[in-house]
């Protein structure tokens, strides 16, 4: 069976963006360099934060989700970025598709959160 490794996500700082995504949502991390840092997740996926250095193209402040997370507790992980200034929008979709919200990581990158 094939699976996503990784997710690339652009970055100012690899090691500060490496202390937000944990501090935010527990995930470990792996390795941190001046090019990247490498989160494990709290599934198989890891998320690779490419900084400046690593020659990534894309620049932080991305307006699109390049990925979705799903949150065992929407409500509270919304609250949660609320709290810290995470630019949280509303809660939007159904019961037969998903309820979602996005927000933004410290570099301004644009996250789709779903609760499934």
């Amino acid at each position: 069976m094939t699976h996503i490794g990784s997710a690339f996500l652009p970055v100012s700082d690899p090691e500060a963006a490496a202390k937000w995504y944990s501090g935010t949502f527990g995930w470990q991390v792996l390795s941190i360099e001046d090019h990247a840092a490498v989160l494990q997740t709290s599934g198989s996926a890891k998320l690779t934060l490419m900084g400046p250095k690593s020659g990534i193209s894309a620049q932080p402040g991305l307006a699109w989700a390049p990925f979705n997370l799903i949150a065992a507790d929407l409500d509270e992980l919304r609250e949660r970025l609320n709290q810290i200034g995470g630019d949280v929008g509303e809660v939007n979709g159904d019961d037969e598709t998903c309820f979602w919200f996005t927000a933004k990581d410290s570099d301004g990158n644009t996250l789709l959160i779903a609760d499934r």
